[in-house]
């Protein structure tokens, strides 16, 4: 009879158990008498090395280890949504309810609750033919989500899919409508060869192992923010990914929040990854009680939360990235588009560092492992715009943002870099323009998208046929804007030449008047996509009746005096459904100000 694997040497949260000769890589096993959850992430000879998911004071060397012969999976199926979990995907207010406030050590508590029923509609029937991802029925399982319940891709217990198991065809033997629980059987499948499978409400999934997919899509379509220098300037395609790299300070939160409350999605994953306890206090606080602006209701309907904060152990955080993207490919899966954000990825790095440095592994720059670069593009890697498996044509999406907090803002460190040659978009937030209450503090002239040339068609034929023609204007003008300032920080506005100084002018209402957002305005906080084409128009407008007042002889003095440069700059806050009277007036009124309607006539 073989030894009892158990504790050999301990390292913070790293431990290393002997006598655990035919472990697997990624196992999951439970350690000490408290059977702390740990995973295996090295094997030599019959040592194993695991990473403890939690606290590891109190143990000791020849404690007992027990091996599960389980990956680290994540429990799939109705009542994930509205939920807030544990980066290992323990359901916190189930703890709460049974532990009290803190988190005990070595607490199972199952992700989906095991009594609650839902009701089960089948769209299938006995004697239908199915395939892998095919819907058998739904479940309504918040206000605004139903939950379509696929046949599983590991249903023969198979993870890594070969496409010759994508068309094998299984018999409805027998489907059940009702109100069940997630361990309830609702349908029975037979395969080619006469074996029975069993499909309940819940299935598991390792969440190191990508969900399989029929076909991904270039990225043609944008995601739709609602934030102006976004969706404007640097906009990302449904299926692509982001950073937003920031110094302490600068919004990197607040604009993820936004994200999460505005965009034009289905699904919202919000991971805060060793995050401040008390910004997540506020998300944890805060999102039951937003109202969803697109399906009515509460906006958690449609949300999930996975929540490891700084105080949480360091080993969690690494496995939280992967428990978020795990859970937005299975509602990607069921043809829905998801957003992903991800507060911090540098919180997530500094876990690989220190799990590297533990396991004695060659240090790369600035102490992280050599394999960073490679980590954060597999992560990336597993987001896209995609045809789900099976036989109808259900086309889903995951769309990545993750933020980045480089010491003191410097961009050259390893996790930004890393982390640029991967993402396709790169929202730059500036401290300056934080310290001057600029927000969102995004860098127009350091950020850049590389979608946009994939997306520009779907702007113009369902925005406006003007759109590329405005951006190209407005971003010209900021450029010019800039090397203006320069030339009035060394000898003073008086001189430039009165078109500069209407340049000036100009760049300054982009800034103040667009870019700059109020993202608790119950208005400015969101911004359709018509009344951001129609505020750079009245914009534009406004510098080319300055050219031809100028041309005529109107003095500059009275052109950047003018008052409708404040209405320009406050119609931001006016109501989306009175933009287009509020627009004309303003422009109306222009015109008679500085004499052209008269001029034209």
């Amino acid at each position: 009879m073989s030894e009892q694997a158990r504790i050999a040497r301990i390292s913070g949260v790293l431990v290393v158990a002997e006598n655990m000769r035919g472990a697997r890589m990624n196992e999951i096993v439970k350690v000490g008498k408290l059977g702390l959850i740990g995973e295996v992430i090295r094997l030599q000879e019959d040592k194993a090395y695991i990473q403890v998911y939690e606290d590891t004071s109190g143990l000791f060397v020849g404690e007992p280890v027990e091996r599960t012969g389980e990956s680290l999976t994540v429990e799939l199926g109705p009542g994930l949504l509205t939920q807030a979990f544990d980066g290992i995907q323990r359901p916190l207010d189930r703890i709460r309810a049974l532990k009290g406030d803190f988190v005990e050590r070595g607490v199972e508590v199952p992700a989906l609750d095991r009594e609650k029923k839902w009701d089960f509609e089948p769209t299938v029937k006995k004697g239908d033919q199915v395939r892998i991802g095919d819907i058998l029925g739904e479940i309504q399982e918040t206000h605004s989500i139903k939950h379509r319940v696929m046949v599983p891709p590991n249903l023969k217990g198979i993870v890594h899919l070969r496409e010759e198991h994508w068309d094998e065809a299984f018999t409805v033997k027998e489907i059940r409508k009702g109100s069940f629980t997630v361990d309830d059987t609702v349908a029975v499948l037979t395969d080619a060869e006469g074996k029975d499978y069993e499909v309940k409400l819940a299935h598991k999934w390792p969440v190191r192992v990508p969900r399989p997919v029929r076909a991904k899509f270039p990225p043609n379509h944008p995601l739709v923010t609602g934030t102006r220098i976004l969706d404007f300037f640097f906009p990302i395609a449904l299926g692509g990914n982001a950073a937003i790299p920031g110094g302490f300070g600068t919004g990197k939160t607040v604009t993820e929040q936004t994200l999460a409350k505005y965009s034009l999605v289905d699904i919202v994953i919000y991971i805060g990854c060793g995050e401040r306890g008390n910004e997540m206090t506020e998300v944890l606080v805060e999102f039951p009680e937003l109202e969803d602006p697109y399906h009515g209701g509460a906006l958690m309907d449609r949300t999930i939360l996975v929540v490891n904060t700084s105080n949480m152990p360091v080993a969690a955080r690494e496995a939280s990235i992967y428990t978020g993207i795990t859970l937005a490919e299975y509602y990607r899966d069921m043809g829905y588009n998801v957003l992903l954000l991800a507060d911090s990825t540098s919180r997530w790095a500094e876990a690989l560092r220190e799990m590297s440095s533990r396991l004695e592994e060659m240090p790369g720059e600035e102490g992280y492992p050599t394999y960073l670069a490679s980590k954060l593009a597999e992560f990336y890697e597993r987001t896209g715009r995609v045809r789900a498996l099976g036989t109808d044509e259900r086309v889903g999406s995951v769309t990545a943002v993750g933020a980045v907090s480089p010491p003191g803002g410097d961009f050259s460190e390893p996790v930004t870099q890393s982390t640029l040659r991967v993402v396709g978009g790169f929202w730059a937030l500036d401290t300056d323009l934080a310290h001057r209450r600029h927000f969102p503090a995004i860098n127009w002239l350091r950020s850049y998208t590389l979608y946009y040339t994939h997306i520009e068609k779907w702007f113009l034929e369902n925005v406006t046929p003007k759109w590329s023609e405005l951006r190209t204007w407005a971003s010209e003008i900021l450029q010019k804007d800039a090397e203006l300032q320069e030339i009035v920080l060394l000898v003073g506005p008086d001189a430039l030449q009165d078109h500069e100084r209407l340049t000036l002018e100009t760049g300054k209402l982009i800034r103040e008047g667009f870019l700059q957002q109020n993202a608790f305005h119950e208005i400015d906080a969101s911004c359709p996509l018509p009344k951001q084409a129609g505020m750079m128009e009245l914009i534009r407008t406004f510098y080319e009746l300055g050219e031809q007042a100028l041309a005529q002889g109107v003095p500059i003095e009275d052109i950047v005096s003018l008052p409708e440069i404040e209405e320009i700059t406050r119609i931001k806050e006016v109501p989306p459904e009175e933009f287009d009277a509020k627009k004309r007036e303003i422009e109306e009124s222009l015109k008679q100000r500085l004499g052209l309607q008269k001029a034209a006539a």
